[in-house]
């Protein structure tokens, strides 16, 4: 029987150890935090979007951090499979909008209680507090683990996966990159994936704490669209979140970084359901509606009332003249700010406040098929510390799972 150690009790942690276990390795996990499953806990607004239940190829196509890296482990570990183990342990689930996976209790914990049903039907021990400083090696491969005070773990295969570089509170602290690079993995540089954007504009606090559903945003570069998505999104103190500005995140800090002295903007559609000519239309008739009043007054039905004020302004017209006095060029105005209401990028917030780290462990130095790694024998790594990432949706959970669970299974083998 293999002694293994896992470093991390993350999503990709647990089920790495689950799966060593369960192929007849003595597993021990190793995690820094008081408690495993951390940041599982806070994963969809603390509801945990498991999974997506898209087919294969569309899950990899929403993994534009090197997709196609983990096609195997998605064929050893599907999206099915994690809803089957859960199902096992009492989690049922639910299919929500764009096929995202929740547990029918909208509870998080729920999802991490599973693992720990597992731990103990499969006798993982659990060691918390314990953080790792080093990977130990001898003739290029692992014999085990250095960690605090000096404190060592024989092995006979270690499995890294401590996550990425975000919400550092909930362990994420960026420990894997340095470990790997120890011992002589490459690392490519990391860079906030799914993060909220800074904007330039001063007028943002006016609209803070303001939801958005079903409008578009569109990044525009070098005066073209390059990006865009349609959903929901939320105005803060410094700028931009919510699902499609995350999703957009990734292109605006490629744009950002490769190109810093070129202006980035992203441009909000209001109303992305109607024309230009049919938005007038019922500016129109909401202007009948209410002739008797003034403009700021008359667009209650039509939009927010936190963005009635800026929009108003941006489109440099009086808030306090009636509405049977706007001209067809004012309400053409009125219409560009509501179709294409537009922010400078200046900055992405940090890689601390992102939900995804882009960056990691280059995929060129690990077999996707078995995920050891190619510098080291018997070292094999999992999730978020790998350079991949995805959109939101349950996909970079869904790499998670399905990485660790082929990490374990392999680093099992006799």
């Amino acid at each position: 029987m293999k002694k293994i150690i896992v470093i991390g009790g993350g999503p990709a942690g647990m089920m790495a150890a689950v799966s060593a276990s369960q192929n007849g390795g003595k597993v021990t996990i190793l995690e820094k935090m008081s408690v495993v499953g951390r940041k599982l806990s806070i994963t969809g607004k603390g509801r945990c979007n498991i999974t997506n239940i898209a087919d294969k190829e569309t899950i990899i196509k929403n993994m534009p951090g090197n997709g196609s890296f983990i096609y195997s482990a998605l064929y050893s570990f599907s999206n099915q499979d994690i809803i089957d183990f859960l199902n096992s342990y009492g989690v049922m689930t639910k299919v929500e909008r764009g096929g995202r996976v929740f547990p029918v209790s909208d509870q998080a914990k729920d999802v991490v209680q599973a693992f720990m049903k597992a731990f103990k039907e499969l006798d993982i021990e659990v060691v918390t507090g314990q953080q790792v400083k080093r990977i130990l090696t001898h003739d290029g491969k692992v014999t085990g683990v250095l960690a605090n005070n000096n404190v060592q773990y024989r092995a006979d295969a270690v499995i890294l996966a401590t996550g990425g570089a975000s919400y550092p509170g909930t362990g994420s602290s960026g420990d894997g990159y340095r470990m790997g690079e120890m011992i002589g993995h490459t690392i490519v540089p990391l860079k906030p994936s799914l993060v909220p954007l800074e904007v330039g504009e001063d007028w943002i606090g006016e609209l803070q704490g303001l939801s958005l559903k079903n409008v578009s945003a569109s990044v525009i570069f070098g005066g073209k669209k390059v990006a865009d998505d349609f959903g929901e999104m939320l105005f803060t103190h410094y700028g931009l979140s919510g699902p499609i500005i995350l999703s957009l995140s990734k292109k605006v800090a490629e744009l950002l970084t490769n190109h810093p002295n070129q202006e980035v903007l992203i441009q909000i559609n209001l109303k992305p359901a109607l024309t230009s000519e049919v938005l007038d239309k019922r500016i129109q008739r909401d202007f009948e509606k209410f002739a008797r009043k003034q403009l700021k007054n008359s667009l209650g039905e039509l939009l927010p009332a936190k963005s009635i004020n800026v929009i108003i302004d941006l489109a440099h017209l009086d808030p306090d003249k009636f509405v049977h006095q706007i001209t067809k060029g004012e309400r053409a105005r009125l219409v560009e700010q509501i179709t294409k209401l537009t922010f400078t990028i200046t900055a992405t917030r940090p890689v601390s406040e992102a939900i995804v780290t882009a960056g990691g462990i280059h995929v060129k130095e690990i077999n996707p098929k078995t995920m050891e790694s190619k510098v080291v024998e018997e070292l094999y790594f999992a999730g978020e510390v790998i350079d991949i990432d995805g959109y939101t949706g349950g996909y970079n959970l869904q790499a998670a799972f399905s990485t660790g669970y082929v990490a374990g299974q392999n680093a099992a083998e006799m």
